[in-house]
């Protein structure tokens, strides 16, 4: 990982991420700003896409149309995450390629898109292991992998959070 961040301390994209950073009037609370309204796009479409399927809430609701409707915001919020993120981690990337708050929140994104994925597909009405393990089987299936997705997430925003402070533990003065 150190490697990694030695590369890009040297290269072009630091300084292309830098030079806003510094330069840009403003931006640094804007581009956070923008991370933050991500997460919050987010958490809102996963936390009502799992308490549907854990009939929680919006039990009027069909299960596969809110996912249609929401998991493409859902995918755009990630998009801006992602590219909002990247200046604050390309800009210092140092401090968070040590940092292990920052690396477990990288680890658990990367596991929550396939559990996304395997979300939408037990929901949609021609998945195929409806047919093998009954509707009842899979109805326990959404109930688990939407359980699993709420804790997730709201881990990954926690993580989001601590990625801040974790030096202030690790560094004390």
């Amino acid at each position: 990982m150190n490697q990694l961040a030695g590369i890009i301390n040297n290269s072009s994209l630091q300084a292309a991420a830098l030079w806003p950073l510094q330069n840009v009037p403003g931006f640094p609370p804007i581009i956070q700003t923008v991370h933050i309204l991500g997460v919050a796009a987010v958490m809102g479409s996963i936390v009502m896409i799992s308490l549907r399927a854990l009939e929680l809430a919006l039990k009027n609701q069909s299960l596969d149309e809110m996912m249609r409707r929401l998991f493409p915001w859902l995918w755009l919020a990630m998009l801006s995450n992602v590219v909002s993120g990247s200046f604050f981690v390309l800009a210092r990337p140092y401090r968070y390629a040590e940092n292990p708050i920052f690396i477990a929140k990288i680890f658990m994104i990367f596991t929550a898109f396939p559990i996304a994925y395997l979300l939408r597909y037990l929901v949609r009405p021609d998945n195929l292991l409806v047919t093998y393990i009954g509707a009842r089987a899979n109805q326990t299936s959404i109930r688990m992998v939407s359980f699993l997705s709420i804790i997730l997430w709201l881990s990954i925003t926690v993580s989001g959070r601590w990625i801040a402070y974790v030096e202030y533990l690790i560094y004390p003065t």
